[in-house]
């Protein structure tokens, strides 16, 4: 019993740690997003998407979903994420999108910001905001 119990367990929080990511932006943006135009708006490389509207991109704040899309989609950890924006900060050079405290938060503000791009766990996404593509 308590083998099949630790299996359960393992089986739950493995399904947790691999959930799918959905980058959301506002239902009536119409640019085509790779995982490489996503990732340069994440670091700060690219302040527009591919049609040249502005973008706003916008993070989570410690959430799995952000460890999630930072190992996914930007290819770095946390503490690599903090010192590559520490060290934009500090030259002048960056500010890191702001962070939201969860999904429903991402989904509200890309919801209100035609400019706006975000990420949520895929089970999160609503018809609120437009999947552009999923990790």
């Amino acid at each position: 019993m308590l083998k099949k119990v630790a299996a359960v367990s393992l089986l739950v929080f493995a399904q947790g740690v691999w959930a799918d990511i959905a980058v959301v932006v506002h239902p009536s943006n119409g640019a085509s997003l790779d995982q490489n135009t996503i990732k340069k708006l994440y670091l700060g490389k690219s302040k527009s998407f591919p049609d040249g509207n502005s973008a706003t991109a916008v993070n989570q704040d410690g959430t799995p979903a952000f460890d999630e899309f930072n190992d996914k989609v930007v290819g770095k950890s946390s503490s690599q994420l903090n010192a590559y924006w520490s060290k934009l900060v500090f030259t002048g050079k960056g500010t890191p999108p702001d962070k939201l405290a969860n999904d429903q938060a991402v989904i509200d503000f890309v919801a209100a910001n035609p400019g706006a791009i975000g990420y949520v766990s895929a089970a999160s996404a609503s018809d609120k905001v437009k999947v552009v593509a999923t990790f």
